[in-house]
């Protein structure tokens, strides 16, 4: 059994209570007070027991508030809430940084990697390269940072082969999220670099504000790559996550809709991260080039 701790809570993300809840299973009464009334919505819609993880328990949970931290206990069935983040060390043997304030997470994740426990950042792991360098310097062994958009392992957001060879080689590729560019660009960039013939150095094309606090940047990863558009809406603007893709053959959107997929299979993967002897070819997750593109829109 892999014991987690989890740290939470940044403004607008859930996810202390969902990711606990596929380790743990949760109370439906208490999650219908957690404040995301997205959550309890998809976890009924599953199948519990099974929809849990197996051979995993979120153990110990803190947040800034300590009423917030035993709701989310109550909620997802934590056993343990500690008054500080440091008080889990010993006690787990692993850890999920579960919030989305990456300015934070240098601070909150430096005495966990120093202690050489494998550590799930969750994203934008940083919002510059000088950070991410700086917390991948703190690794005491290899590969023990983990970080994604969960987006990345969402089969929706993924081409089939059969999808690819109809749309032959891409020419553009435009993707939009809402909310902000810093907290939900990188769910458009993990999955945007999975794309055939996509990956390559970033050059910036142009950076602009849009919506009043959106956030739109446009890129060329190689010279025989797609023209990239990728838009963040902003605070109060709505609608789905998602990408038109346009090949020289035909067109097709991509439209993210089952957040649970995705979270536990992005879950999964990071215990395979923690796992002694598990494979050496594992998904890694974000890496330097998607933080570099979150920078250009920054800029």
């Amino acid at each position: 059994m892999i014991r987690l701790g989890i740290i939470g809570l940044s403004p607008g993300n859930g996810h202390p209570y969902s990711w606990s809840a596929i380790c743990n299973g949760y109370d439906p009464d208490e999650m219908m007070r957690c404040g995301f009334p997205v959550i309890p919505a998809y976890l009924e819609r599953q199948v519990w027991p099974s929809a849990r993880l197996n051979g995993v328990a979120v153990t110990h949970v803190w947040t800034q508030e300590r009423a917030l931290a035993d709701h989310i206990a109550r909620a997802a069935r934590i056993a343990n809430v500690v008054e500080r983040p440091e008080d889990m060390l010993g006690h787990i043997d692993a850890l999920l940084l579960a919030r989305d304030d990456a300015e934070n997470h240098l601070t909150f994740a430096a005495p966990f990697l120093r202690a050489g426990l494998p550590v799930y950042i969750d994203k934008p792991i940083a919002l510059d390269l000088e950070t991410f360098d700086a917390l991948h310097a703190l690794q005491v062994r290899p590969r023990q940072i983990f970080t994604c958009s969960a987006l990345r392992f969402a089969p929706e957001m993924r081409l089939s082969g059969e999808q690819a060879a109809r749309l032959g080689p891409l020419r553009l590729v435009t993707g939009t999220t809402p909310k902000y560019w810093d907290t939900y660009a990188m769910h458009l960039i993990d999955p945007l670099l999975r794309l055939p013939g996509v990956a390559g150095q970033p050059e910036r094309l142009f950076a602009a504000p849009v919506c009043g606090d959106g956030r739109t940047l446009g890129l060329r990863l190689h010279d025989d790559g797609p023209d990239i558009v990728l838009t963040a809406l902003g605070g109060k603007s709505r609608g789905p996550l998602e990408f038109s893709l346009y090949g020289e053959n035909n067109w097709l959107r991509l439209v993210f809709h089952d957040s649970f997929t995705a979270f536990r299979a992005a879950l999964a993967a990071f215990l395979e991260h923690c796992r002694p002897d598990g494979p050496e070819n594992v998904e890694h997750g974000t890496d330097r080039l998607a933080v570099a593109i979150l920078q250009m829109g920054r800029a």
